[in-house]
């Protein structure tokens, strides 16, 4: 199960740092590639508005 950024999306970046698989790209809102994401929740633990959750 991947984890998928929302529309609540502000793109601070802040996502991008965190995925050690480098999952996440830029966009309006960032995407999480799910064949890359290994689920391992760094990116929604770090993100100011809560945009990011399992799917």
């Amino acid at each position: 199960m991947a984890y998928k950024i929302s529309n609540d999306c502000i793109e601070c970046g802040s996502c991008v740092s965190e995925c050690p698989v480098n999952a996440i790209t830029d966009g309006s809102p960032y995407k999480i590639d799910a064949a890359t994401c290994t689920d391992c929740g760094a990116c929604a633990s770090v993100c100011p508005v809560d945009a990011i959750s399992a799917q």
